[in-house]
């Protein structure tokens, strides 16, 4: 049967389906990553007070917030997923999506209402994340549950695309307004469109979904009256099921959440603040890449249903962790060779007692680091300088010293709020001015840039993320039972992508400021593919075969389900 299956071409209903669940979570995933897409001017609109440095930092702590809400949405939408049902679950989710992206568009900045417009699009983040928190696993175990046995890979391949489709409409979105409005313009207002422009696909979305009928295991589970009266204790109350939940936390989600935010976020994240590739730029080298590499979630889906699940994301996780830092410096000689041949030929080196540095993660945002150490590492940060620390400094001071010129960071007490602020940036001044001495661009050179060497890199790390999250779906499906699948799935999901992912951006940028060198924040993410390669080969068993409609299948993925 699984070989007729495999066989057959997609039947009209299953590609309405497909079409219809992928095509709605196309339009959440863009929703949710413009924000991404937009920190730098988000920071600039939202957090004007803060200088330069802090305040991306903040506006990334923001985006991140979105992800840290993830898993509470996952409890949420995954109990009324399993007691009401798949379809109407993520209906639910979509409108409060669309409707916070919309608000977005038309929210005050903080120059025409002060700190309450920083505290209102946070708000809006949490929502965003709550939402995403079951709209994704909605959409996926709708199409799973929907996909013939020996298939499921393929199928739910598609919604596997949509996250990368999401970022992909976003950014063509925001290039399109760009061009159409101008630089300046969109600077000011222009940015407003593509969170506006969100409405509409929010109708489209709502119309196409209310054309859908319940999928077929769950009115079957429903009519028999298998359907759990409290999936989140059954869930996570029984260690049996939670065994299963933390097993595809640690060896499944939490590398793919690390691989897939590094192959897309942290990339054009890198390119843009840490080589200084202006932000038109990178993103249409990005979504080239995009493009190249979305064809490979289909392909890697479809080879799991032929090869299994486990070898491919496990490979995935394995070649991420032993390649990034070569890729990335590559990419960084590809995009801003003049970054390079400045940090190898000038010493910079920030003179400072260790006791008054911090390391500057701050998920919160209660916290603020104003000392002179502090100030000195964020702003080398900020450009991209690779540094070393010299722990003799004296307690409450710090100089940076670029070559034989020494510039003394101005004190974190003792003066006026005004005076500090002109302080700082006549400290930044005079930091900007012994850099380009010493030949640091201030930003790439457009005719440097090796755009094909660039967009191949990119491509590369979009492979990666093929491997890793192609059959993700399919598995995680096929590790729970029906009456709880909603719950028992968001959360482990969730809590990979939205802490160990979501928090990459602000995580990393923490540890390259607090080491003085910009790739060292690829640590974060491959420590984390290591680990998950490591637990995931040793602990999880293949599922491709798992019977998924079987209505007394052991929990978890520790039988064939032959």
């Amino acid at each position: 049967m699984a070989d007729a299956a495999s066989a057959r071409a997609m039947t009209r209903e299953e590609r309405k389906v497909v079409f219809a669940s992928s095509l709605g979570t196309v339009f959440e995933w863009y929703d949710f990553y413009l924000y991404g897409a937009l920190a730098a001017i988000i920071a600039r609109q939202f957090f004007s007070p803060l200088d330069a440095g802090s305040a991306f930092i903040f506006a990334l702590l923001a985006f991140a917030a979105g992800f840290i809400v993830r898993p509470f949405g996952a409890l949420l939408f995954g109990w009324l997923g399993d007691i009401i049902g798949r379809k109407y679950t993520f209906l639910v989710t979509m409108l409060i999506m669309g409707l916070s992206t919309f608000i977005v568009g038309i929210l005050p900045t903080y120059d025409s209402i002060g700190v309450a417009a920083p505290v209102i699009l946070i708000g809006l983040r949490l929502l965003q994340g709550l939402a995403m928190g079951g709209e994704y696993t909605g959409a996926a175990i709708y199409v799973a549950e929907h996909a013939p046995h020996g298939r499921r890979g393929a199928y739910t391949a598609w919604i596997q695309t949509t996250a990368t489709l999401g970022l992909l409409m976003s950014l063509l979105v925001i290039l399109g307004t760009r061009t159409l409005v101008g630089e300046g313009a969109f600077a000011q207002w222009g940015w407003r469109i593509p969170f506006l422009v969100s409405i509409v696909l929010l109708g489209v979305s709502v119309w196409i979904r209310l054309s859908l009928d319940e999928s077929p295991a769950f009115r079957r589970m429903k009519a028999q009256g298998r359907t759990s009266v409290a999936p989140v204790s059954e869930s996570f109350g029984r260690w049996a099921n939670l065994r299963v939940a933390l097993l595809a936390l640690v060896g499944l989600t939490a590398g793919q959440a690390v691989v897939w935010y590094t192959g897309q976020f942290y990339a054009l994240f890198f390119l843009t603040q840490q080589l200084q590739v202006d932000a038109t730029t990178a993103q249409l080298m990005v979504a080239a890449a995009l493009v190249i590499g979305m064809p490979f979630f289909i392909v890697f889906g479809a080879l799991s249903d032929r090869w299994g699940r486990k070898p491919i994301i496990m490979l995935g996780c394995v070649l991420a962790a032993a390649t990034y830092f070569p890729a990335f410096k590559a990419l960084a000689w590809a995009a801003n060779p003049a970054l390079v041949d400045a940090q190898a030929r000038s010493s910079v080196v920030v003179v400072a007692d260790p006791q008054g540095c911090s390391f500057q993660f701050n998920p919160t945002g209660a916290s603020r680091f104003t000392t002179p150490c502090d100030m000195a590492k964020r702003i080398l940060a900020s450009y991209s300088v690779s540094y070393q620390t010299d722990p003799t400094g004296q307690p409450g001071q710090a100089v940076v010293r670029i070559g034989a010129t020494d510039i003394p960071a101005p004190p974190a007490q003792g003066q006026a709020p005004d005076e500090a602020r002109r302080a700082a940036a006549s400290f930044r001044q005079a930091v900007d001015r012994a850099l380009a001495l010493h030949g640091y661009p201030t930003q790439a050179d457009p005719e440097r840039i090796h755009a094909p060497l660039v967009v191949a890199i990119l491509s590369y790390l979009m492979v990666l993320v093929a491997m890793v999250y192609g059959p993700l779906a399919a598995m995680l499906v096929e590790m729970f039972p029906t009456r709880i699948r909603y719950t028992s799935m968001s959360l482990p999901y969730h809590l990979g992508n939205g802490w160990f992912g979501g928090l990459l951006p602000p995580m990393s940028f923490a540890i390259a400021a607090q080491t003085g060198d910009i790739y060292s924040g690829l640590w974060y993410p491959v420590v984390i593919a290591g680990l998950t390669a490591l637990c995931g080969t040793l602990l999880l068993r293949e599922t491709r075969n798992v019977d998924i409609h079987a209505p007394d299948r052991p929990h978890g993925p520790h039988r064939s389900g032959r």
